[in-house]
């Protein structure tokens, strides 16, 4: 019997919002004993900071450049070179339940938006099925398997979800207790939330199959990015009033243009609202005016999102033991991308390549047959090595992927660092940066050319003196050999690129 394998991923979750990774807050003892059964990565970050480029990364074990979506708004090819693909020739059962978000949400001609509507669930992309959601449980908000389901079996429960986007617009509608952006207090009842319906969906698929099938399962949670509006069951757990404020929020307005100043202008310049780089971001959302209550409350609804996604994982783990399958699934755990959720005064993500959204949590729990000792791996990794990792496991890994199979203890390898880049344009605002890390303590990202920058500014942090990333060594004489060196590297470790782009055709 060949290994079977559980791909769990969050969206917009950082790296300390587990326990095992030194959170403080939620509870996460599911997915904590899956690191300590396993391999838990520290210094694993991802390859571009959104959604669409990110996910495509995970499916194809390919860069950004190479896969082509460089942002969001680029459909991965339906033809591309798959992990699912992969499988699927191999002999395995596969689906993807949950959140895709590789096709953009916009327009009509796309699975991911047309299928729930057509009773469809596949076969698409290499998986024999897919049972898609998003953020929100409403139909004007969502065309997916998940709204439906709740329109047509609990339409009274729908109205708790905040409106997520007006007229294909994010919503900086304020809610909650503190007036916060994309917040609101959901009555939903958790077990008809979608986070629990992602897990119920994952159950449903395994039951149709024989015991000894082998299948890849890709189990996708929305949660815990914006809107953040859990079930009010699990957010009354978290008072914001008895929270403390995010280590890296300076403490004012005044404060964190002291340290946005270090930084290239198009940081100080959305903080301000003085212009705009990512359509990701509400429009109407300006930072400084975000109050500390503000960010308390969106911290303390992401509290209780993670703890509903251990509780989920859980479910699933407990599922596959009753089926005796444990000992011989593989569980690889992790994120698309990281939250501000308060760093320097800021929320949400866009091109700004820091910790709180490069650094990702991942934990790979190799099944027990396989016999590698657990342990924690500083190595770097990154999501270009998922799909090489779970291929090697059927023998061949696909000369396409540019990523390598996991290591199982921390080595001197090749592993030089991990590259993170930004390709995109938005409101006449083009930014592209390339970013290497180097040890788990070096951070530098270059700016290219672009309307915005001439190519000549740039960051660098190190983490070990400065791990908020508040001092920018960029331009000070002492670091000039080590920028150059870091650099130097950098371009090194860039992977290689496709000879013809893709066509952005919509936002999100």
């Amino acid at each position: 019997m060949a290994r079977k394998f559980l791909l769990i991923t969050t969206d917009q979750q950082r790296f300390d919002a587990l326990g095992c990774n030194g959170g403080k807050f939620a509870a996460t003892p599911n997915i904590d004993k899956l690191a300590a059964a396993g391999l838990n990565f520290t210094q694993a970050r991802n390859q571009s900071t959104v959604c669409m480029p990110a996910r495509s990364t995970i499916l194809t074990g390919q860069s950004i450049r190479r896969h082509g979506v460089t942002s969001n708004g680029i459909p991965l090819p339906d033809d591309a070179p798959s992990l699912s693909h992969h499988m699927k020739s191999k002999g395995y059962k596969t689906a993807l339940l949950g959140k895709a978000h590789l096709e953009p949400h916009a327009g009509t001609t796309f699975f991911e938006n047309l299928a729930a509507n057509e009773g469809n669930i596949g076969p698409h992309r290499g998986f024999d099925r897919m049972e898609l959601a998003g953020h929100s449980g409403r139909i004007a908000r969502s065309t997916f398997h998940y709204p439906k389901w709740l329109n047509e079996h609990h339409a009274d429960e729908v109205e708790g979800f905040h409106e997520y986007a007006v007229q294909g617009t994010p919503s900086a509608r304020p809610g909650g207790d503190t007036d916060a952006p994309q917040v609101a207090h959901n009555p939903i009842p958790k077990d008809l939330y979608h986070t629990h319906w992602t897990a119920e969906r994952t159950k449903a698929w395994l039951d149709t199959l024989d015991d000894a099938d082998d299948w890849f399962c890709w189990m996708s949670f929305p949660d815990p990015h914006h809107p953040w509006d859990p079930p009010m069951e699990a957010a009354q757990k978290f008072d914001w009033r008895d929270l403390p404020l995010p280590d890296a929020y300076p403490g004012s307005v005044e404060k964190c243009l002291e340290v946005l100043d270090g930084k290239p202008r198009h940081w100080r310049e959305w903080y301000l609202g003085e212009n705009q780089f990512a359509f990701e971001v509400p429009p109407a959302f300006v930072p400084a005016n975000l109050s500390a209550d503000a960010i308390r409350e969106v911290n303390a609804k992401v509290h209780a999102e993670n703890e509903l996604i251990d509780e989920a994982v859980g479910s699933v783990m407990d599922y596959l033991d009753a089926r005796g399958w444990n000992n011989d699934t593989d569980v690889i755990y992790t994120t698309d991308h990281g939250e501000f959720q308060g760093d320097f005064g800021m929320l949400f993500k866009g091109p700004y390549h820091v910790e709180g959204l490069m650094h990702v949590p991942f934990i790979w729990r190799p099944a027990p047959s396989a016999g590698i000792a657990p342990g924690a791996v500083n190595d770097p990794v990154g999501h270009l090595d998922i799909a090489p990792t779970i291929a090697a496991a059927t023998g061949e890994v696909p000369g396409w992927m540019q990523g390598a199979p996991l290591p199982t203890v921390s080595v001197d390898s090749d592993r030089d660092g991990t590259t993170t880049e930004w390709i995109d344009s938005w409101d006449g605002n083009a930014i592209t940066l390339r970013t290497f890390v180097q040890g788990g303590r070096y951070v530098i990202t270059e700016y290219g050319a672009t309307n915005v920058y001439d190519g000549t500014e740039g960051e660098l942090y190190d983490l070990a003196e400065d791990p908020r990333q508040w001092r920018n060594l960029w331009d000070e004489p002492a670091h000039t050999g080590l920028k150059s060196g870091l650099l130097a590297a950098l371009r090194d470790n860039l992977p290689a690129g496709r000879e013809t782009p893709l066509e952005k055709i919509a936002s999100v």
